[in-house]
């Protein structure tokens, strides 16, 4: 790592950190300082530019994509971090940055403590770099969708004993589930497209056919569930309990078909 990177990942742990430690303070109730939500915006806003920089500079020293574990998990919570920030200017999302923010600082920590053997992609193809980033983005949406329907269940258990100080911190419930299906929607358009550009674009996008692996099944179950999902709100008007439950289903199923793999062949069979 070069001087410059250290210096710039020291800087972005240290300032995901403290807002890290600021946001889980207020929520707890123990903040030190009052919020302010434009200060809060403009200094998550620094964070994701240095959080940029951090993620390509060795793209442009190598001209190589990194797609190791720890790298992945890095430019996945940017990216996710970036889709709040925007979104942010549009609608309430409040209560998601005490998720998402750790976990910029967990990315980041993630690509520099497993730098372990990986397969370096080539960013000359076209094809694949919009495959990758579609597929990216959805996944990125999907994990925010989560997010979401855990925020619904913390907010129900909330109203549920009383504690308006905390549930008055989010927003409602009828908000946060609107968010909620928004964003899976806009995942499942992103993952179709990625599930059928890899299948009948694979020469294309990957330069060969592409095996039918644990990973493939896994998305392709998880894309079932989440159009399960849309189309069950669509008709039976599906909400409540039984949307967090597909939703974190279909989550569950698209992390261990993607992070679940990974770690095997990372870490078992030394590969990617």
């Amino acid at each position: 790592m070069s001087g410059i990177l250290l210096i710039l990942v020291i800087l972005l742990l240290s300032g995901y950190l403290g807002l890290s430690w600021h946001f889980i303070g207020h929520w707890r109730g123990v903040s030190l300082w009052p919020r302010q939500p434009q200060r809060e915006h403009f200094l998550l806003g620094v964070l994701l530019a240095v959080h940029a920089m951090v993620l390509t500079l060795p793209v442009a020293h190598s001209g190589a994509l990194n797609m190791g574990l720890g790298s992945a998990l890095s430019l996945l919570a940017w990216i996710m971090l970036l889709i709040f920030w925007t979104g942010s200017y549009f609608a309430r999302m409040e209560g998601l940055q005490v998720f998402l923010v750790p976990l910029g600082a967990i990315g980041v920590l993630m690509a520099e403590v497993l730098p372990l053997p990986h397969t370096l992609y080539q960013v000359d193809n076209p094809a694949f770099i919009l495959h990758l980033l579609v597929s990216l983005l959805a996944y990125s949406l999907f994990a925010i969708g989560a997010l979401l329907a855990i925020l619904m269940l913390l907010q129900e258990k909330a109203l549920h004993e009383h504690r308006f100080a905390l549930a008055k911190r989010m927003p409602p419930l009828l908000v946060l589930e609107n968010l909620m299906f928004q964003t899976l929607g806009t995942g499942f358009v992103l993952l179709t497209f990625s599930l059928l550009s890899g299948v009948f674009f694979a020469e294309e996008v990957f330069g060969r056919a592409v095996p039918i692996s644990h990973k493939v099944v896994f998305a392709v179950l998880s894309w079932l569930v989440f159009g399960g999902l849309l189309v069950g709100r669509k008709l039976h008007g599906w909400r409540g309990r039984i949307a967090i439950r597909w939703t974190l289903t279909g989550f569950a199923l698209l992390l261990l078909g993607y992070i679940g793999s990974k770690v095997v062949l990372q870490f078992f069979l030394h590969k990617i």
